[in-house]
């Protein structure tokens, strides 16, 4: 089928996915795969997830939908979670694009300053500020001209910490650059900036959209390499699959965001809330340290097996989040094709690179499972480059 309604700003796969359990989908034609996607990093605890189903389905049966004029117990539970015990606000969103959005004005208004600085080959959303900060000319062709005021700097290269000047607002940074290629940030160079920030006077935005909710093994990954962020953002994984997001903020900035500032009419919608509220109960210490053993599992067999492949130029990421770096000869979009045939879901991301995002309570033997079916397509490829 080809959808025939909808504008076409995806190049999509010709099946329909229709169900899930667990860490498996089917699709119309009734085929089973293994999801090494989450949905791009969404449905972090599977599909089918008893306790947020049951949260949702019990939401289901009071109010959907209630203005933010109201006060609301569910969004202030769920903004004490994200909080985690520090002296933060949260403000709800509906995505991580408006999540980094109001992190923008936010930096701004507070700071009374305008300029920032963001990464090359970063990505912060499609908004026209989040668009602004993404550091890939592609996403940003057409749209001239952009929001003012915003530099790039190369990503784990010292050199960008010249750039951290006071005249700055914020810096806007992830931890591992998800789109554009799974690069890790070096623990050294990310503290560098974060100290430099802090003796400068500029805010330190963390965008967490995609490495949040506990995809490095924790509940955001800029708590594995020691940051103090003055703002992060989060949203993909928060609800599970229902859109939410959300921008958490030092409590000092509440000056800056009164009443009248900044709003949305959807965001901390009761069902998002229901949900977030689930996900966020259920990542609990001890999960996160089963998502580091297994993701440590994950990441011996990708270096045994996978890794020495002639057509395998570097492995990349953090934890459950994975970059597969392959020889130009071999397109990513035909590696991703031949996965699907052999039973397996996976995304690409920048630098022709096979991307995987498994679901973080995926187990040891489908997680392995999958790197063998990844070993052996592209082993297949292989003699044909």
């Amino acid at each position: 089928m080809t959808m025939q309604h909808v504008f076409p700003t995806y190049q999509r796969f010709p099946f329909v996915i229709e169900d899930g359990q667990g860490v498996h989908l089917t699709d119309n034609h009734g085929n089973t795969y293994l999801d090494f996607t989450a949905g791009i990093g969404v449905c972090n605890f599977g599909y089918h997830q008893p306790q947020i189903q049951q949260a949702v389905a019990e939401q289901l049966t009071h109010i959907w939908h209630t203005s933010n004029l109201y006060e609301n117990d569910l969004q202030d539970q769920v903004a004490g979670l994200l909080a985690h015990g520090e002296d933060r606000l949260v403000y709800f969103a509906n995505s991580g694009t408006e999540a980094n959005e109001a992190a923008l004005k936010l930096a701004r208004k507070y700071t009374g300053k305008t300029n920032i600085l963001a990464f090359q080959h970063s990505f912060h959303g499609r908004t026209y500020g989040a668009m602004s900060m993404t550091g890939n000319p592609h996403i940003q062709a057409g749209y001239a001209p952009l929001v003012p005021g915003i530099s790039f700097a190369p990503y784990n290269d010292e050199a960008a910490l010249a750039q951290i000047t006071p005249d700055l607002a914020a810096v806007i940074l992830e931890v591992v650059q998800g789109e554009g290629g799974v690069y890790a940030g070096e623990q050294a160079w990310l503290q560098h900036v974060n100290a430099k920030c802090q003796a400068t006077g500029v805010l330190l935005i963390i965008d967490e959209v995609q490495t949040g909710i506990g995809r490095t093994g924790y509940r955001m990954a800029y708590e594995g390499y020691g940051l103090d962020p003055d703002i992060y953002t989060v949203a993909k994984g928060l609800a599970n699959g229902i859109p939410v997001g959300a921008m958490v903020g030092r409590k000092q900035f509440a000056s800056a965001f009164g009443p009248g500032s900044h709003g949305s009419t959807f965001a901390g919608n009761a069902l998002a809330m229901a949900a977030a509220n689930s996900v966020l109960t259920q990542l609990t210490p001890e999960l996160l340290a089963e998502v580091r053993d297994h993701a440590a599992t994950l990441w011996h067999a990708l270096e045994t097996q996978v890794a020495p492949l002639p057509v395998v130029k570097q492995l990349t990421g953090k934890g459950l989040m994975v970059g597969i770096h392959l020889d130009e000869q071999l397109p990513v979009s035909q590696v991703i094709t031949q996965l699907q045939a052999a039973g397996l879901l996976t995304l690409s991301a920048g630098d022709n690179t096979l991307r995987l995002l498994p679901p973080i309570v995926m187990q040891p033997d489908d997680l392995l499972a999958g790197v063998a079916t990844i070993t052996q397509v592209l082993s297949a490829l292989t003699t044909e480059v």
